[in-house]
């Protein structure tokens, strides 16, 4: 669905379900299109400074789709930018689950149902730090 076009017309599988080998052309054609981390890291230069700071990953260590390593992996590598640093934040969830939204002490179906009151204070803090000079932070809080 997502990988080049194979010899019959449909889609390449990434790996041959029998001998378990990886198909390098497909995984290569994956990383280029579909890794997030390495396209921010590879187009950092033009990317960085529009979102630098602004990228915030949450994730569950008990992921049902086993999503935590590569959150790892993008740690490593998003830390590793410069010029700007990358600034954002990663946080692990204890016990969590797919779909964990970075608070630790409610599960997800709780606290999805808050996101205002857990999310506000970052955008204002982030409105805060990067407003320009003598621009009006206060008429408009409530």
């Amino acid at each position: 669905m997502f990988g080049p076009q194979g010899a019959d017309g449909y889609p390449a599988p990434i790996w041959d379900k029998v001998t378990g080998d990886i198909d390098p052309r497909v995984a290569a054609y994956w990383k280029e299109h579909y890794d997030l981390t390495d396209i921010v890291a590879r187009n950092w230069a033009t990317l960085g400074p529009k979102l630098a700071g602004k990228l915030h990953i949450y994730v569950g260590l008990g992921d049902n789709y086993f999503l935590t390593d590569s959150v790892y992996f993008a740690q490593d590598k998003l830390e590793a930018l410069q010029n700007p640093a990358w600034g954002g934040e990663i946080a692990y969830g204890q016990r969590a689950e797919h779909c964990w939204n970075g608070d630790p002490t409610q599960p997800n179906a709780y606290s999805r149902l808050h996101y205002n009151t857990q999310y506000v204070p970052k955008i204002m803090d982030r409105i805060a730090k990067t407003a320009p000079p003598g621009a009006d932070l206060t008429s408009w809080r409530y």
